[in-house]
């Protein structure tokens, strides 16, 4: 029996892949099982086989082999693939970012994303069972129609994180930095609305902690929308704002070590993965409530309402920063929460599901 897995793109530090290498060896427990991707970064190119390469590895039992695709992304090379093998098909459905915010900086980009929302329609009567990382996520597939939709949180596993030894040298330059460090994990995207951070951070230090210090975490995938950012960083004046790009690992867990808060902004998540590894290094979060951020949060974190505006993020930044009391709990109430994701239990519940359509 064999059961693969299909991405449109495989790469390092990427949620979606790590997500499916983590499933592939799980999924080898119960049969052959290999990650596919139409694109993928030499980063991970041992890990991932190229999605030309499929037909190679095997004869396709129809009946009894599964395909598990995740869907993120409109890609017609992939649908088209998707939608002509004999395969059952199993959808993992990470949520798709509206095409919206895109239009200004990428249209090729939105189109992408617009197109993936059409392809997730047209993929409905395929597919045999439906697994979503968030009742936000299974609620959109149940609107589409979907039938067999359920529930799989992503398989999350940080131990490895706070057993990694940080990098020196990053980890003497955050060293440096006083006062309190605000941090952001992410890809530099429209939807995650850092100009937003921004606006925030600027009232915040010219209001309330002039010492506080922004970092953001995160791979630049918008050219035109990067140097709008740094742009509007510059007219700001913000020099204790900066865009850290993509970062090794035991450079991205040096900030992590080294931070007071986590904050996001976003304006639509599926999961977001970021929760849970603050809650590991007892970083206290403030969030607003969009997508499925509430879901994950939980009552782990300040969670501030989704129309607020900037002058409420910086006032929750700033109680958090000045009261022990708060933060004290904050982190022990993100000790709890993580315990709800213990990469264990999302392992048994996704092979649950799976084996219940074999």
């Amino acid at each position: 029996m064999q059961i693969h897995q299909v991405l449109v793109t495989a790469s390092p530090g990427d949620a979606i892949t790590n997500s499916a290498l983590e499933l592939r060896d799980l999924l080898r427990r119960v049969a052959t099982s290999d990650v596919f991707a139409h694109y993928i970064h030499p980063a991970v190119a041992d890990e991932v086989v190229p999605l030309h390469e499929y037909d190679r590895r095997g004869v396709t039992h129809e009946h009894d082999d599964l395909l598990l695709f995740h869907a993120s992304i409109g890609e017609p090379h992939v649908f088209s693939f998707i939608s002509e093998r004999p395969e059952r098909l199993v959808l993992v459905y990470h949520n798709i970012s509206p095409h919206w915010p895109f239009l200004p900086y990428d249209p090729a980009f939105a189109g992408l994303l617009q197109a993936g929302r059409q392809e997730l329609a047209a993929l409905r009567d395929r597919v045999v069972l439906a697994l979503a990382d968030s009742q936000f996520n299974a609620d959109e597939l149940l609107a589409l129609g979907y039938q067999d939709v359920r529930v799989a949180r992503l398989i999350v596993d940080t131990e490895w994180m706070t057993a990694l030894e940080p990098d020196a040298q990053m980890t003497e330059w955050l060293d440096e930095i006083e006062g309190p460090v605000l941090l952001f994990v992410g890809q530099i995207l429209p939807h995650k609305r850092p100009d937003y951070l921004l606006k925030a951070f600027h009232i915040l230090v010219t209001y309330l902690c002039p010492d506080a210090h922004l970092l953001l975490v995160g791979a630049h995938r918008l050219l035109a929308y990067s140097r709008a950012l740094e742009a509007f960083r510059r007219e700001l004046n913000l020099g204790a704002a900066s865009f850290r790009g993509a970062l090794e690992d035991a450079a991205w867990v040096a900030h992590y070590r080294r931070a007071d808060v986590f904050v996001t902004a976003s304006e639509h998540e599926g999961f977001l993965v970021p929760l849970v590894e603050s809650m590991t290094f007892d970083l206290p979060i403030v969030a607003r409530a969009h997508g499925a951020i509430p879901e994950t949060l939980g009552n782990a974190g300040v969670l501030l309402p989704p129309d607020d505006d900037p002058v409420l993020m910086a006032e929750a930044l700033a109680e958090v920063l000045s009261r022990a009391a708060l933060r004290d709990e904050l982190v022990s109430r993100g000790r709890r929460r993580l315990e709800e994701f213990h990469p264990d239990r999302a392992r048994r519940d996704v092979l649950r599901h799976i084996e219940s359509v074999i």
